[in-house]
């Protein structure tokens, strides 16, 4: 995965439920995500490491995403 690419994210959340969108990567970068449906609500930094993630311009938002949840197309 690279900037540029075209990719496909899968959003579950609500309001957009099962939609699919598409967009462009503008930047890759890592960063620590705590899931907390996973590994509870307690934090504690130490226990992750950082995880690939990526900017997606989908229309005119930027949207910062893990690297997992980006398909390319």
């Amino acid at each position: 995965m690279k900037v540029g690419d075209l990719v496909r994210i899968k959003t579950t959340r609500e309001p957009h439920g099962d939609e699919d969108r598409t967009g462009v990567i503008t930047r890759m970068f890592e960063k620590k995500c705590w899931r907390t449906h996973k590994l509870g609500a307690r934090v504690n930094w130490d226990l992750i490491d950082p995880e690939p993630h990526a900017e997606v311009l989908v229309n005119e938002n930027v949207m910062s995403l893990p690297a997992s949840q980006l398909k390319i197309l």
